[in-house]
């Protein structure tokens, strides 16, 4: 199990290159949910993402022998960019594996972070097997996008920042994926506060940690279907589904209309661009998901990368459901 002081040690180590982002309140979603709403800005992350906190501990964790092979990954977005991000603040060489059909946007910021890119495949099965294959060949360290406790352990420090910022917390909503950042910020939550609730979010159509979850065993998904694309994730880590049925106490589904119209409401009243992955939250309270009422809850919001081309598709479609 990961430990209270391995995130506070993850938090010791990053604090000169992480990013200590805000926790903004917001009037108007707290209306609409019934209770204090506060948004956790991990969009605001260095590379975009909560992934820079994981990537830059792990890396950090490194011998500087290990370093100076280089590290490898496979990645189609956040996990890519921040490992490349890390890389180059560090002067590491870093490849990264991604699917044939990447998105240019994606692809662009991996390539401006300094990285090599491969392509191969379009399943991350394929990926991550290329990714281990080069870190044999070459020598490298493979970096897992979550299922390694140097990964939970830096994503836990943006729960830390929580317990310090807003100890009076009642409830946390998390984005549920391979659960590094659940498993990490539950274990900072529960070991530091009393009667804090933990609740994980997942879209219907990739709810891999909510069946896991349901069924006491790790459940793997044949079909996903999500505009969240950083939670397509087959089932949750054999590492950080036993630290999330430990710490978490529910998981939370929404479509996907309720997480497009989060996502255009995050942006048109609170002025922050959010990717769907790091919306669900925010929808799970929006849309009366949560079983609390008048407490103080904090939506984590994972992330900002967003395709700016289905951004503009989303707002049309929302705009014309009004």
């Amino acid at each position: 199990m990961l430990s209270l002081e391995e995130i506070r040690q993850a938090q010791e180590r990053t604090k000169a290159w992480v990013h200590r982002t805000p926790i903004f309140s917001s009037a108007t979603f707290s209306r609409i949910a019934g209770n204090e709403v506060y948004l956790k800005a991990e969009n605001l992350q260095k590379s975009g993402a909560f992934k820079f906190r994981g990537a830059m501990n792990f890396m950090l964790s490194m011998s500087e022998e290990e370093r100076c092979k280089g590290v490898v990954t496979g990645s189609s977005g956040n996990h890519g960019q921040a490992l490349a991000c890390a890389a180059k603040i560090l002067g590491v060489r870093a490849v990264v594996v991604v699917p044939e059909d990447v998105s240019p946007a994606k692809l662009a910021a991996i390539e401006g972070y300094g990285a090599a890119i491969e392509r191969c495949g379009r399943s991350s099965t394929e990926r991550i097997a290329r990714a281990m294959e080069i870190a044999e060949l070459e020598g490298m360290k493979f970096v897992p996008p979550f299922d390694h406790p140097w990964i939970m352990a830096g994503q836990g420090t943006a729960g830390l920042e929580i317990v310090e910022d807003m100890p009076d917390v009642d409830a946390v909503l998390v984005p549920c994926g391979g659960c590094g950042l659940i498993s990490g910020v539950a274990t900072a939550l529960k070991e530091s506060l009393k009667g804090v609730k933990v609740f994980g979010v997942e879209p219907e159509g990739s709810n891999s940690t909510y069946l896991s979850f349901k069924a006491g065993h790790i459940v793997e998904l044949t079909d996903i279907n999500t505009i969240a694309d950083g939670l397509r994730t087959a089932s949750p880590g054999k590492i950080t589904f036993p630290v999330v049925q430990k710490y978490v106490d529910d998981i939370l589904l929404v479509s996907e209309e309720e997480i497009k119209n989060a996502v255009v409401l995050l942006l048109e009243r609170a002025k922050l661009l959010v990717e769907p992955s790091g919306a669900v939250p925010v929808a799970a309270l929006l849309y009366g998901k949560v079983p609390l009422k008048n407490k103080k809850a904090v939506a984590l919001m994972s992330g900002g990368n967003v395709d700016l081309s289905l951004l503009g598709k989303w707002i049309e479609e929302v705009k014309a459901k009004k």
